[in-house]
Formats: C-alpha cells, sequence, structure tokens
C-alpha cells in the first residue's frame, strides 16, 4: 500500500535519497532549478521548459511508484491536467525496497 515517505526509516530514506536503481530517480539539474523546485510537488512546481513536462511527469510517476508513496489529490489533478497533452507510452518501474 502506498505511504508517505514520513513513515519510513532512516535507512529507507537514505535509499530513497540515494537511489541509482532508476534513471529517473535522480536528474541532475542545475542549482537554480533545484533551489526553484525545492520540496515542491508536481501541483506545486513544473520544469520552466515545456517540452520538458511530459518526460518530467513520466519520471515523476514512475519515482511515486518505485517508492509506493502516496499521490494527494492536488497532486493527482495535476498530474491528469499535464498528462492529457502527453504521448499515451507505457510505464515500466521495479519496484524499490
Amino acid at each position: 500500500l502506498p505511504v508517505g515517505a514520513s513513515a519510513w526509516t532512516a535507512g529507507e530514506r537514505e535509499a530513497y535519497a540515494n537511489d541509482l536503481g532508476d534513471d529517473r530517480s535522480l536528474v541532475a539539474v542545475s542549482a537554480r532549478s533545484n533551489r526553484a523546485k525545492a520540496d515542491k510537488d508536481i501541483s506545486e512546481w513544473l520544469p520552466p521548459l515545456d517540452a520538458y513536462r511530459c518526460t518530467y511527469l513520466t519520471d515523476w510517476t514512475a519515482v511515486k511508484t518505485r517508492w509506493r508513496l502516496t499521490v494527494d489529490a492536488r497532486e493527482r489533478e495535476a498530474m491528469k491536467q499535464l498528462a492529457t497533452g502527453c504521448p499515451d507510452d507505457p510505464l515500466t518501474v521495479t519496484l524499490a525496497r
């Protein structure tokens, strides 16, 4: 069942923060972009480059699924709205832990 990271152990938090098991988990970005995003979810922040937003949605969905993280109502609505303009490609995810 999906849970929030607040229920994780210190070891689980470390595994998530250093996840190299999926290329979508850690994406190199500029310091400016990292500061702008901070801890905002997809309902609060999107990449400034429109052409990258579908990739961002796919990566976000994969990480949420991989780590069995919950999605709140605002986040779910933002994801649905963004997805309407994206290709309907299959998503393959290997669960973590």
